[in-house]
C-alpha cells in the first residue's frame, strides 16, 4: 500500500478516537519518521512498541493516547502479517510455557536489576497490583491488598502456606509476620530468592528457586498473585491439577490474577520479545474449565481500575529515580519500560483487561467468609 494511504488510514483512525497528529492535546501522536505508518501496517504492536522505542514517535501524555487508541477499531489498520501469523503459529503449535522454559521470564524480565525494581515498586516489593479502596498512596495500597488476601483465605497462625510465584517473598513476609503463617514460597527467579531471603530473614519463611509444577506436599493454603498470567493457555489445567495436589480437603486456593475478556491462545508479540517471555492472559473460559471437577469457585472480585492507578504509580517512581537509574540503564531502556507501564494501564483504564481474586475450596468444608471488601 502506498505511503499516502497508509497515512490516510491511519489519520483516519486516529481522529475516530480524538487523536490528532502533530496536534497540541496531550494525548495527540508527535511523528518524527514518516514511515511510521508503513511500519506499523508491517509489523502492527511489535512495530508500534519498536518504532517508541527507536523514537519514531512520542506522545507527551502516552496513557492517554494508548487508552484512546486501544478503544478504536485499529485492527482494521494493523492488518495481519507473516510476523504475527508466525507468532500466532507458535503458540498454538508448540507449549512456550514448558518446564524447560519456564525460567527464561525469571532471567529476561525479573531478574533484570534490583535497584529498578526497589526504584518502581513500594517499599515491600510488591509487583502485582495495589488495593486503593482506601489508600492514599501506594505503600498503602500495597499493604491493604496482603491483608486483603490473608483475610480472604481466613489465615491462621501456625498455617502452612505454599505460594506460587513469590516474587521477592512479599506475601510471604507479610503473613508470616502479621498472621503467624509458615509459608513456603517458590519463583523462576534467583534475584527474587536472593533479596526476598534477605527481607524474610529470621521468619518462618523459605523461598526457593522452583519451578510450581515440581513442588511436592500438602498445605493448608495455597496462593499464587501474579503467576497465572506466565502458565499458559496450554497449561491451565496442570496448574490447577498442582493445587489440588498440593492443598489439603479442607483447604483453600487463592488466585490473584490478570485476566482478558477474552480467550486467547497467543501472546502480545511485543511484551513476548521484550517485557513478559511466554506470557499470556487467562480468560473466565479458561479459567473456569481449568477449575472444573477440582474446585468449587467460592469468590470471584474484579477491580482492574486499581492496576491503573498502581502502573501510574510505579512510572512516577521511574520518572523520579531516572537520573540514578539512567547510569546503569539506557535511554531506549527507559521508553522500552515506559512502554509497557503506560500500555498496560492504558489496557486496564479501557476496561480491555481485568484484576481478578479468585477464592476457590474442593468443596469440603463449610464455605468461607472470603469476601471482605
Amino acid at each position: 500500500m502506498a505511503s499516502s494511504e497508509t497515512n490516510r488510514i491511519a489519520k483516519t483512525l486516529l481522529n475516530e478516537a480524538g487523536i490528532e497528529i502533530n496536534g497540541n492535546n496531550p494525548w495527540d501522536i508527535q511523528v518524527h519518521n514518516e514511515k511510521l505508518f508503513q511500519r506499523l501496517m508491517a509489523e502492527g504492536i511489535l512495530g508500534a512498541g519498536e518504532s517508541y522505542m527507536d523514537g519514531w514517535w512520542n506522545v507527551e501524555a502516552l496513557d492517554q493516547f494508548l487508552d484512546r487508541a486501544i478503544r478504536i477499531d485499529y485492527e482494521s489498520f494493523f492488518k495481519s502479517n507473516w510476523k504475527a501469523a508466525w507468532h500466532a503459529a507458535r503458540s498454538r503449535l508448540f507449549n512456550m510455557q514448558k518446564l524447560s522454559r519456564a525460567f527464561k521470564v525469571g532471567e529476561e524480565h525479573y531478574d533484570v536489576g534490583n535497584d529498578l525494581y526497589q526504584a518502581m515498586l513500594d517499599k515491600r516489593l510488591n509487583y502485582t497490583c495495589g488495593y486503593w479502596e482506601n489508600a492514599t498512596n501506594l505503600d498503602e495500597a500495597q499493604e491493604a491488598k496482603l491483608d486483603l488476601v490473608c483475610r480472604k483465605i481466613c489465615l491462621e497462625p501456625g498455617m502452612k502456606v505454599l505460594e506460587f510465584g513469590c516474587g521477592f517473598g512479599s506475601f510471604a513476609k507479610y503473613a508470616a509476620e502479621k498472621y503467624g503463617a509458615n509459608v513456603v514460597g517458590v519463583t523462576v527467579s534467583k534475584e527474587q530468592v536472593k533479596l526476598g531471603m534477605e527481607k524474610c530473614k529470621g521468619l518462618p519463611v523459605e523461598l526457593r528457586l522452583e519451578d510450581y509444577r515440581n513442588i511436592s506436599g500438602q498445605y493448608d493454603r495455597v496462593v499464587s498473585i501474579g503467576i497465572l498470567e506466565h502458565v499458559g493457555y496450554k497449561n491451565y489445567r496442570t496448574y490447577m491439577e498442582r493445587v489440588d495436589a498440593n492443598l489439603k480437603d479442607d483447604g483453600i486456593g487463592f488466585i490473584h490474577t490478570i485476566g482478558s475478556n477474552r480467550s486467547v491462545t497467543k501472546t502480545n508479540a511485543w511484551s513476548d520479545k521484550y517485557i513478559f517471555p511466554n506470557g499470556m492472559l487467562p480468560s473466565i473460559a479458561q479459567v473456569g474449565k481449568a477449575m472444573e471437577g477440582l474446585f468449587v469457585m467460592e469468590d470471584w472480585h474484579n477491580f482492574g481500575e486499581h492496576y491503573d492507578k498502581t502502573l501510574m504509580a510505579w512510572n512516577d517512581n521511574l520518572e523520579k529515580a531516572w537520573p540514578e537509574l539512567k547510569k546503569q540503564y539506557s535511554e531506549r531502556f527507559r521508553r522500552m519500560w515506559h512502554f509497557y507501564l503506560m500500555t498496560s494501564a492504558a489496557s486496564f483504564r479501557s476496561r480491555e483487561i481485568q484484576l481478578w481474586q479468585i477464592v476457590m475450596t474442593k468443596g469440603r468444608r463449610t464455605q468461607p467468609r472470603c469476601r471482605i471488601i
